[in-house]
């Protein structure tokens, strides 16, 4: 099965979701605003950020490690 990232935006309440892998976790703040979603052991299932608009950002970053990144593509 292919990798999917579910990227997801509600304009209403100005949040983007990215998703990496479904499970149960938690919000990890990161920076203002960001959050990283992981499980119960720490693993990387995506991230959250809030009020996306207020930042009048050109681009966002996000401090996604390699081998994190590697290990959720291995997984799926």
């Amino acid at each position: 099965m292919a990798s999917m990232i579910r990227i997801w935006y509600d304009r209403e309440g100005d949040f983007l979701e990215i998703t990496f892998r479904e499970a149960k976790g938690y919000l990890r703040e990161i920076a203002e605003d960001i959050y990283e979603r992981v499980d119960v052991t720490g693993n990387l299932l995506g991230y959250s950020l809030f009020n996306v608009t207020r930042h009048e950002r050109q681009a966002l970053a996000i401090p996604l490690q390699t081998q994190q990144l590697r290990a959720l593509l291995q997984e799926a």
